[in-house]
């Protein structure tokens, strides 16, 4: 049984959560998001969330062809990221898993599973990520 918390980042919402002009670059917005993740896995999240941890981000739309980086795996969804993140969510149930997105729909689909949810501001305001 794995042991590593799986920290499952909903790009698009994460991204669109902070009015910060990502609409005109979404795939430079998700890589920004994707940067921003990378110490996580080695590091963590003091307070939040020990280390390491295994970090996914799903992107979707204009951004899925972000590529991977050392400390984060991205997932581009074919179709729905949603879809993609409850998938990841199923496929490991003996896992902690922690859901980063505001979605009120996804949250439902994946606590059902046994999830933990946070909202994007849980992530930003990690000290890792000031």
């Amino acid at each position: 049984m794995d042991e590593t918390p799986l920290l499952i980042v909903d790009g698009a919402n994460v991204v669109g959560s902070r009015p910060d002009g990502w609409w005109r670059d979404r795939a430079g917005a998700a890589a920004r998001l994707r940067d921003s993740l990378a110490p996580v896995g080695a590091a963590g999240l003091p307070a939040r969330l020990t280390a390491p941890v295994e970090v996914v981000l799903v992107l979707e739309g204009a951004a899925r062809d972000v590529p991977g980086t050392p400390g984060v795996r991205v997932v581009s969804a074919a179709g729905s990221g949603d879809d993609s993140i409850v998938e990841l969510v199923a496929a490991a149930p003996e896992r902690r898993r922690l859901v980063v997105t505001a979605d009120r729909e996804l949250r439902e689909r994946v606590t059902a599973l046994g999830a933990e949810v946070y909202g994007p501001r849980w992530l930003r305001e990690a000290p890792a990520n000031n």
